[in-house]
C-alpha cells in the first residue's frame, strides 16, 4: 500500500520529518524526487544493513547528463554522490539515498532542523548529530539509483552556489562550540585550503575538468569561512519563480 503525507510548506524539512512521523517501520530508507530506484536498491540497503548492524547506509546516486550539459561537466562527472570518507568512517550523510534502522537510540525522536529547511544542509546536520551520538554510517555500494541532471542545474554557477552553501553547513558545524583562538586557527585553515585549491586551478587551467574541480573545491572551503564567521547560509529551496527572477536580475 501506497500513502500520501500531504506538507504544504516550502520547507524540505517539513517533508521529511512529515515521512518519519508517519512511518510505523523499523526500517526507512529516502529516495529524491527525481531519482529511480535500480531493481536491487532495496535488497541491497537492507542487506548492507543487517551484514553492518549500522545506523543508516548509504548507496551511490549516478547522474546523468543530457546532450546539452557541458563537455567538462560530463566527463568530470560532477553531479554523482558517494559519501565523504574520514579516516576510514563516513561521519555524516545525505537523504538522496539512505536507509534508516529507527529503532536505533541516536535516531530515536531525531528530526531534521526545519531551519535548513530552505538553504540545504538539513541532512548534513541531522547526520553529523547521529554520529556523534554514537550512530554507524555504512556504504551498499550496489544500491545505486539514477538522476538526470536537469538543465538548470547542469551550470558552473549552480555548482558554486551548492559548494559554497555545503562549505556554510560544514563551517557552521565544526564552529558549534568552538571559540577564540581554535575558531581563528579553523578560519586560517580553511583560508589556506582554499588558496591552494584556485592555485592548483590556475595551473590547471587548460584542463577544464581539473582546473573547475578544483576551482570548486576552494568555493567550497570559501563557504567554511563562511559559515565560520557565522554568516547566514544562503538559501537554495522554497523560492518562488518571482523570488528566482528577482536574485537572477
Amino acid at each position: 500500500p501506497i500513502r500520501y503525507r500531504h506538507a504544504p510548506a516550502r520547507n524540505i524539512s517539513i517533508a521529511r520529518n512529515a515521512c518519519l512521523d508517519a512511518s510505523v517501520s523499523d526500517l526507512v530508507a529516502f529516495i529524491d524526487d527525481d531519482e529511480t530506484a535500480s531493481p536491487g536498491w532495496l535488497v541491497e540497503l537492507v542487506a548492507t544493513a543487517e551484514a553492518t548492524g549500522a545506523t543508516a547506509v548509504l548507496g551511490p546516486v549516478r547522474a546523468t547528463y543530457r546532450q546539452d550539459a557541458p563537455d567538462w561537466m560530463r566527463k568530470g562527472d560532477f553531479h554523482s554522490t558517494l559519501p565523504v570518507w574520514v579516516g576510514g568512517e563516513i561521519r555524516t550523510g545525505y537523504t538522496c539515498n539512505v536507509l534508516l534502522r529507527m529503532t536505533e537510540e541516536s535516531l530515536r525522536n531525531r528530526r531534521f532542523s526545519l531551519a535548513r529547511g530552505q538553504t540545504g544542509g538539513e541532512d548534513t546536520e541531522f547526520f553529523d548529530s547521529v554520529v556523534k551520538s554514537g550512530g554507524r554510517i555504512a556504504f551498499a555500494s550496489h544500491a545505486f539509483v539514477d538522476e538526470v541532471v536537469p538543465s538548470s542545474r547542469a551550470a558552473f554557477d549552480w555548482l558554486r552556489r551548492r559548494r559554497f552553501r555545503f562549505g556554510q553547513t560544514h563551517g557552521h558545524l565544526i564552529g558549534r562550540n568552538t571559540g577564540g583562538l581554535r575558531r581563528v586557527c579553523q578560519v586560517g585553515l580553511a583560508s589556506a585550503k582554499a588558496g591552494y585549491c584556485f592555485g592548483m586551478a590556475l595551473l590547471a587551467a587548460v584542463s577544464p575538468v581539473r582546473r573547475n574541480r578544483s576551482m570548486l573545491r576552494g568555493i567550497m572551503h570559501l563557504g567554511v569561512v563562511s559559515g565560520l564567521v557565522g554568516v547566514r547560509e544562503i538559501r537554495q529551496y522554497g523560492i518562488t519563480p518571482q523570488e528566482g527572477e528577482k536574485r537572477a536580475a
